[in-house]
């Protein structure tokens, strides 16, 4: 299949959607378990990087903040290496047919099984009874219409991303029972097994940007030198002197450890020989360092994509039209067999 512009699409390949939703700052967590094996999945066959915008505002948000997020993602993304001519990358709410395959699969979706959902459980447990949201509640179905509309072969997952996945296998079997093949059923997809990274300050906690223990507890994708730094130099370790990975008993000094061996592609073994008989100050500088030399020319390529505001106009354009020719073709299946009058 080709696309104007040069895009190609082999029909044989595996279909492989991911997408991130822009309802906060990226972190290195983001980047260490999600950005950084995105460039590698172009290998498995045709890959959709999506922004999910529509699915940051089942809470409220700020207009400007989300606007500038979902551009910064765009533009991380293409920093990573993700090839534009290769894969498709685009703005969820810039593909109507989410939308519209998402109201529905709102009607072959129960309460039941939406009021199961542990996210939404956690998430509603937050806040007040009336702040909860309709799309909090369903948004599962529209992550089912996200990732049907492609025909998906594989969905990156994480632990807390499988149920979501078994929703959207359920909904797809059911509505290829109520009628006829329609969806392809998706499989999970598990990406290299990537390290998880815990806060700076509560090394038994996810990092995380709404941190209970404050800023100082993540680190943020474009964070300046200065304050990477400063955050671990006040890093939670122990009382003890020896950097050693054991993460029950030194959960902060190992969590150190797992940020090198990403950042740096050494062993943790051979982290703890190369610190033996060092102090905690000078490896929590090293760990910063690893950090930075990684961070600070991926930050320099955001920032110069971000000032190119033309050619992300271009990339996003280019990409809605791509994602909608085939979600679109999905979209127009599903009316006809539900009833829809067709134009």
């Amino acid at each position: 299949m080709f696309f104007e512009g040069g895009f190609t699409m082999d029909e044989n390949q595996k279909v492989v959607l991911t997408g991130i939703k822009p309802s906060g700052d990226l972190t290195l967590g983001n980047y260490i378990g999600a950005l950084r094996n995105l460039k590698p999945m172009e290998a498995l066959g045709t890959c959709y990087y999506w922004v999910a915008d529509m699915h940051a505002i089942t809470v409220r948000q700020d207009p400007a903040d989300l606007r500038r997020r979902t551009l910064t993602l765009i533009a991380t993304y293409l920093a990573c290496g993700i090839d534009p001519e290769k894969s498709v990358m685009f703005v969820q709410s810039q593909v109507p047919a989410h939308a519209e395959l998402g109201w529905i699969l709102n009607c072959y979706s129960y309460m039941g099984e939406m009021s199961r959902m542990t996210q939404f459980k956690e998430k509603s447990a937050k806040l007040k009874d009336d702040s909860i949201t309709v799309g909090l509640f369903d948004y599962p179905v529209l992550m089912a219409a996200d990732i049907l509309l492609y025909q998906t072969d594989l969905v990156p997952v994480g632990v807390d991303q499988k149920q979501h996945l078994e929703i959207a296998r359920d909904i797809a079997i059911r509505f290829n029972n109520a009628y006829s093949p329609t969806f392809k059923v998706p499989e999970a997809y598990i990406p290299p097994v990537g390290a998880k990274v815990m806060s700076l300050q509560d090394p038994t906690s996810k990092m995380s940007k709404s941190d209970e223990a404050g800023d100082t507890g993540c680190i943020l994708l474009m964070d300046s030198m200065d304050d990477i730094r400063r955050k671990f130099k006040r890093a939670i370790t122990d009382l003890e002197t020896e950097v050693r990975y054991d993460p029950e008993k030194k959960p902060g000094v190992s969590n150190l450890m797992t940020i090198m061996s990403c950042m740096t592609g050494k062993s943790l073994d051979d982290i703890a020989r190369e610190f033996a008989g060092v102090g905690y100050g000078d490896f929590k500088m090293a760990v910063a360092d690893s950090v930075v030399d990684v961070l600070a020319p991926l930050q320099a390529e955001v920032k110069r994509l971000l000032a190119d505001k033309g050619y992300l106009a271009g990339i996003l354009k280019a990409g809605a039209e791509r994602a909608s020719y085939v979600a679109n073709k999905t979209l127009s299946k599903v009316k006809k067999k539900v009833g829809f009058v067709m134009p």
